[in-house]
């Protein structure tokens, strides 16, 4: 079963001032106090997500979520967007830098949807989703964010180039550059 609370609750009534193995070990199980700024962030995206699936008319269970509900909240979330997005008929578009206002619509910049996805894929397996069924990792999710980096990417004129992997070096090639160094 999927939770949304990741505590577990105590017991009540306890009077005795000696603890229980029992609360001894659930307090070490407890997540720390001060979650880094990635979990804060995932827990609230988490969260997010849940209440957009009970505000649907009908609401709708986690465990019946699928891939058509996480493509709706992304396109739900274009509407807080902060990234003019040029329309194909703008005359700005195509211009990485616009002389101008224009009427395009804010959207979610690509890249924020794409970490999104990222952590809500997380944070479904985190929650006791299965990887298999996760409709965060879904095929569909993964080409709607090549739509929207590509048709982002040309309404600013600016082709996408995907990073290159840093490759680590192995140890023998540290140690034979350390060497010719020398």
């Amino acid at each position: 079963m999927m939770s949304n609370d990741p505590g577990g609750g105590g017991e009540a009534g306890s009077s005795s001032s000696s603890r229980p193995a029992a609360a001894d070990q659930q307090q070490q199980q407890q997540p720390p106090a001060q979650l880094s700024r990635y979990e804060s962030q995932k827990r609230r995206d988490w969260n997010t997500f849940g209440q957009y699936l009970r505000n649907q008319r009908p609401p709708v269970a986690l465990s019946q979520c699928n891939y058509s509900h996480v493509l709706d909240f992304m396109r739900y979330l274009d509407q807080f967007g902060k990234t003019k997005v040029h329309i194909q008929g703008c005359v700005f578009f195509g211009q990485p830098e616009p002389a101008g206002p224009c009427t395009c619509p804010l959207r979610q910049a690509w890249g924020s949807l794409d970490a999104l996805i990222g952590r809500l894929r997380a944070a479904y397996e985190e929650n006791g989703g299965v990887q298999e069924t996760n409709p965060f990792a879904n095929g569909a999710i993964r080409v709607y964010l090549r739509e929207v980096r590509d048709s982002q990417a040309k309404a600013r004129g600016i082709p996408y180039k995907k990073k290159k992997k840093r490759r680590k070096p192995n140890h023998e090639e540290m140690t034979s550059s350390f060497h010719q160094m020398q």
